[in-house]
């Protein structure tokens, strides 16, 4: 059986040993100064309520500290209907001028981090925004705050809001999906943290069963990890929709490496977010997609699984069901061990609500 990684014990609100030393300062290397974010990206979180935010026109990467390592008080969860128009009276905007980017859940904290884009374009913004437990919304000064950044050196530049895609907090490591300017453009990078420096990445090809070819071009969408057999993984998924695995240790500056293509999820669609959990004793993936719902994927054995290495119609490889009840599924995170936080849009309207794992 799979054990459940960082992904997991980190929305346990606590993180198992291993994780991040127990005597390392999470602090360490951060120092004050203003951040002025070109874009809204994907978020996600480290010990001691750090906050990784990316900005892919910027090709950089923020660690902030937001202080918010208070333990709840109560179980409460993160509610609020209509959150989008909420949202866009704070922000001095309509609701249709809202889109949200990511939502990441802190597990010091148990509240909820909404990386937002206020307008389009050139004339757009970005803006970070807390949600406690009791659905009070509040937005987070990006002045004088404790920081770091690390730039990405060759992020691509024909399609920079693709320069990071998706990213995850590993042990003392950043992994961070994105394009880069190189020939074999998809990249994964795992930056130590606290940042010192970055590097070129690791180039990632996949056999894509739908379209019957190695593809290099297409970014990793979602990712998250998870080890079984004494080895670690990231197990990430494409647009159209294939799911691949690779192990965390072959990513090494410069290096070309291989992933193995475990299922194809059907194709004319995209992966929106990913989260692995636990129940009933057995191991799942659950991701939102733009066209298919949200999938219930079974990890039962995902390790042995050769690869996908020829074309497919449509589906093959690991098995996964469509959780019906559970539409309209903008984000997700993982909000403890039994439940996860949704974006969902709800008619006319998008609430952010936290629900039991199906």
């Amino acid at each position: 059986m799979l054990r459940r990684t960082f992904v997991l014990s980190a929305v346990a609100l606590a993180f198992v040993a291993g994780v991040y030393a127990a005597d390392a300062d999470p602090s360490k290397g951060l120092a004050e100064a203003d951040i002025t974010l070109k874009s809204a990206g994907p978020m996600a979180f480290g010990p001691g309520g750090i906050l990784f935010v990316a900005d892919p026109m910027a090709a950089t990467v923020y660690a902030i500290d937001t202080g918010d390592t208070k333990p709840a008080e109560s179980s409460d969860r993160p509610n609020v209907e209509g959150i989008d128009a909420k949202v866009a009276a704070m922000l001095g905007t309509e609701a249709k001028g809202i889109q949200f980017k990511s939502v990441a859940v802190n597990p010091a904290s148990g509240n909820a981090y909404l990386n937002v884009a206020r307008g389009t374009g050139a004339k757009g913004s970005a803006a970070i925004l807390k949600v406690n437990r009791k659905g009070e919304i509040s937005e987070v000064s990006l002045k004088k705050v404790r920081s770091a950044k690390a730039a990405i050196p060759n992020a691509t530049d024909k399609k920079r809001a693709e320069a990071i895609t998706d990213m995850t907090f590993y042990k003392n490591r950043l992994l961070i999906a994105g394009l880069s300017n190189e020939e074999f453009a998809s990249n994964l990078r795992a930056i130590p943290y606290p940042f010192d420096k970055t590097d070129r990445g690791t180039s990632v090809e996949i056999y894509h069963g739908a379209h019957g070819k190695l593809e290099t071009q297409s970014p990793v969408r979602v990712l998250t990890t998870y080890s079984t057999g004494g080895e670690e993984y990231i197990l990430a998924a494409y647009t159209c929709t294939p799911l691949v695995r690779m192990p965390i240790k072959d990513l090494e500056p410069g290096k070309k490496i291989k992933a193995v293509t475990v299922a194809e999820l059907g194709n004319r669609n995209q992966p929106i977010s990913i989260i692995v959990y636990n129940k009933g004793g057995k191991d799942y993936a659950l991701m939102s997609n733009t066209a298919r719902g949200v999938m219930k994927i079974s990890l039962e054995g995902v390790d042995k699984i050769e690869g996908i290495n020829k074309r497919i119609s449509d589906k093959a490889g690991a098995t996964y069901e469509t959780v019906k009840e559970l539409t309209g599924v903008q984000k997700l995170d993982a909000y403890g061990k039994e439940h996860a936080l949704l974006l969902v849009k709800s008619g006319d309207r998008m609430d952010l609500k936290t629900i039991e794992l199906p």
